[in-house]
């Protein structure tokens, strides 16, 4: 891919809620950079002149009457980009264009999708570091793929890729996880940049609690998501040796088989076919075509 097919070629996405004070500098620096790419700013809902300030830098804006999420904004960019390879950021000025290159060229040599993880030293809460880092090994458990920084949502992409998990993608800010996730499980390439995360401009939209139970669940579906097997079958498995256990000790001590222990092994064996029948389920979903 030489540099005119890079920049003519090239969506920039950038999802943006009340960022009127640096959104105009994010659109141009991508300018600055990739002079001919399409940049998309979309507004979510914003209650400031964040859309007028994006036009005004040079972007065009997809806006929502309302607000509907990070996720939602991706997706309306995505379905309004014409490039072959989509460029995601954030409007808040965490992300640095000069980094686009460096994603940009993990394309070049094969992988589908880029991702900029962000180093240790970003500007990022004590508790969001931790949350991350839980969700970094638990991905890598799950998948068998090392996973530096699985919430970035700084990437770069092959458009009619992106496109096929749509559907699938959240309206929230896990839409991150969930498309790492869907290309590990279809068997596209994915690859991780290290980059360094400014500190954002401006308040942040997420919300400690409400987000963090919603990250929580996140967890789950990242499991059920890729690999459904490897969550039911440990459960099946403790509550298989828990019935046992229970039924071994009741026949010493009383002689006789509970309705607890057939309870619980039977609990045992749905969990499994539940298990069963989502693996089988997920991948049909994910056929790589």
């Amino acid at each position: 891919m030489n540099q005119n097919s890079k920049t003519v070629n090239l969506s920039i996405i950038i999802p943006a809620k009340n960022e009127a004070a640096v959104i105009g500098d994010v659109v141009s620096s991508v300018r600055g950079i990739y002079a001919d790419a399409e940049v998309l700013v979309v507004d979510d809902g914003s209650t400031d002149e964040t859309a007028t300030v994006a036009e005004r830098a040079g972007a065009t804006v997809v806006s929502h009457p309302v607000s509907l999420g990070n996720g939602a904004a991706i997706k309306a960019g995505a379905r309004a980009a014409n490039g072959e390879i989509l460029i995601m950021m954030d409007g808040d000025g965490q992300h640095k264009a000069e980094d686009i290159p460096a994603l940009l060229a993990k394309l070049d040599e094969g992988y589908d999708m880029a991702i900029g993880a962000r180093d240790s030293g970003s500007h990022a809460g004590v508790g969001r570091l931790a949350a991350n880092g839980l969700y970094n090994v638990f991905a890598s458990m799950i998948s068998g793929h090392r996973i530096p920084d699985l919430t970035s949502g700084f990437r770069a992409v092959r458009a009619d890729l992106f496109k096929r998990f749509l559907y699938l993608l959240p309206n929230g800010f896990s839409y991150p996880t969930t498309i790492t996730m869907a290309f590990l499980r279809s068997g596209f390439p994915v690859n991780f940049v290290p980059i360094q995360a400014l500190e954002r401009t401006g308040k942040s939209h997420i919300r400690p609690i409400r987000d963090g139970l919603r990250f929580l669940a996140i967890i789950f579906k990242i499991a059920t998501l890729y690999a459904p097997l490897k969550v039911f079958l440990p459960i099946s498995g403790l509550f298989f040796l828990s019935g046992t256990g229970y039924y071994a000790y009741t026949y010493i001590t009383m002689g006789r088989f509970t309705n607890m222990s057939m309870l619980t092994l039977s609990a045992a064996v749905i969990i499994f076919l539940i298990g069963l029948i989502s693996e089988q389920i997920t991948a049909l979903t994910f056929t790589k075509s």
